[in-house]
């Protein structure tokens, strides 16, 4: 397999390779390699929060496929990080106002079901990353501060702290420099996190000395046991020296800076991991997802629509090229998928490593044994206009035989997935075409083709049939229009179905009544 992912281009080889070629010949000392992934848990988690577990342990995958040395995964929680501002998608506005400074941690559950709303918010991402089967530790920035797991790497932060300022200040504006520091106090009076600059450092005692904005009083405070945190940018590179993190993936917004978390980390006496960038996930109107908007789609409504497996293609597919997020690119996600099952069944090791089921599934290669395209089932239910999945199933077992839905759980899945995506999308978008008198004469000419076809033809041999009656019609040269006039006409809308495999599952009969009504 070494030999095959060596030759590849995709992503995930390529970054695994890295990983092989740093600890060939000197293994972590810590006797595994240690991957991270990073969530700020300021608002619902996202579905770009799920993407960065996702990738990063695709990675993870691929480099066990290529070596035994032992990995971790770690998704750290900066929940100790101060709210700045109440995100617009959150009940108890006038609650999280009055908090806004301290960590999320202190701050009460909006939702009232945790003990605080970093808990919360930690509970909602680690319910979700379960339900997918990750293997991850969960680790919280409040209990690595608060249990003094970081105060060496902080002590040492403290005796460079004039290097991490060099880093630092040519970062920023001219204003900015005048009161930033890398440390962060937390107040003893309010719990608030200070932004104040320092006015001295104590690397001998281990503290910190600087005024309050909320009192004006001088205070002394130790760096570590959680009195203070870092800059988020600090912040960074730190938890890389202190957890000896050797990959991390983020964000393109974070790729600006990457030199500082890297500088901050050799600074601490840390080895900088290997590093790689996504492009952001984009709404339906092309504008950034974000977290305090809650644009774009959550993870739930995605599975409300989709498969696991559809939304983990999603994820995997170009990681480095911006895409738009947004229900739309649901149903050819699910066909995708399906589509690259049905490869994985016939291809040799060099390509099957390159086929996304096989990353998705970890190797393991399961026959789907889907004899429809959820596409179908949805033009299908368009159709039919279903109350439930069963009206699909009729069509479907007399389609396929031998098909049920004890033998075929995932085209159940499917055929319920494919009635809520058709009465929420589909149906409220129809648009009917009225056809002139050559067009209808085109129509009926189907009607009156396949009223004399037997059952027993298969799609493909109905579909020539129709083409055949489109290019007598006029349609030679453009059968695209010719199709898009059957789909406006009988479905309603502009695209659709191969109609040979449409009529098939549909049935000869049902279709002829279809034609009959939507000619009135």
């Amino acid at each position: 397999m070494l030999e095959f992912a060596a030759k590849s281009n995709l992503w995930v080889w390529k970054e695994a390779l890295k990983l092989k070629q740093k600890f060939e010949k000197n293994p972590p000392k810590k006797g595994f390699v240690l991957f991270e992934t990073g969530y700020g848990p300021s608002g619902l988690p996202h579905i770009g929060t799920f993407g960065e577990v996702f990738r990063t342990t695709m990675v993870r995958q691929a480099f066990e496929k290529i070596s035994d040395i032992p990995t971790k995964l770690i998704c750290f929680s900066d929940d100790m990080d101060g709210l700045r501002k109440v995100p617009e998608n959150l009940p108890n506005k006038e609650m999280l106002e009055a908090n806004l400074g301290k960590p999320l941690t202190a701050i009460p559950d909006p939702f009232g079901t945790a003990e605080s709303f970093g808990a919360h918010m930690n509970g909602r991402l680690k319910n979700f990353l379960d339900k997918f089967g990750f293997d991850y530790e969960f680790m919280s920035a409040t209990e690595q501060y608060k249990s003094g797991a970081f105060d060496k790497t902080l002590l040492i932060a403290l005796k460079k702290y004039d290097d991490i300022m060099k880093i630092m200040l040519p970062t920023l504006g001219e204003e900015r420099q005048k009161t930033y520091s890398p440390f962060l106090p937390i107040s003893p009076k309010t719990g608030r996190v200070l932004y104040v600059p320092m006015k001295s450092v104590n690397s001998d005692k281990g503290t910190i000395t600087y005024i309050s904005d909320e009192d004006g009083q001088e205070y002394e405070l130790p760096v570590g046991g959680g009195n203070c945190k870092m800059q988020w940018k600090p912040d960074f590179g730190m938890r890389w020296a202190a957890l000896e993190v050797d990959f991390e993936m983020y964000g393109k917004d974070h790729l600006v800076n990457e030199k500082i978390y890297s500088a901050i980390c050799k600074t601490l006496g840390g080895t900088i991991p290997e590093q790689f960038n996504f492009e952001l996930f984009l709404d339906e109107k092309g504008e950034k997802i974000s977290k305090s908007k809650g644009n774009g789609i959550s993870i739930e409504q995605w599975l409300e629509y989709g498969t696991q497996e559809s939304l983990a293609l999603f994820m995997f597919n170009s990681p480095q090229k911006a895409k738009k997020l947004h229900f739309d690119v649901i149903p050819q996600h699910i066909d995708d998928y399906i589509k690259f099952s049905e490869n994985a069944q016939k291809e040799t090791e060099d390509k099957l490593i390159d086929n996304p089921f096989w990353h998705i599934n970890n190797g393991e290669i399961e026959n789907l044994n889907l004899p429809v395209s959820f596409a179908l089932l949805v033009n299908l239910a368009s159709a039919c206009n279903p109350d439930n999945k069963d009206i699909l199933w009729s069509f479907i077992t007399r389609y396929a035989d031998g098909v049920t839905k004890e033998k075929s759980p995932y085209l159940d899945k499917l055929a319920e997935l494919a009635v809520k995506y058709y009465y929420d999308f589909v149906k409220p978008t129809k648009q009917y075409h009225t056809p002139n008198e050559a067009e209808k004469k085109a129509v009926l000419d189907v009607r009156a083709k396949i009223e004399t076809l037997p059952d027993s033809l298969t799609a493909d041999e109905i579909q020539t049939q129709i083409f055949e009656i489109g290019k007598q019609n006029g349609y030679e040269q453009n059968l695209r229009d010719w199709f898009s006039l059957l789909y406006k006409v009988l479905l309603g809308q502009a695209s659709g179905p191969r109609m040979g495999s449409f009529i098939k599952l549909y049935g000869i009969k049902e279709t002829i009544a279809l034609i009959n009504e939507k000619l009135g």
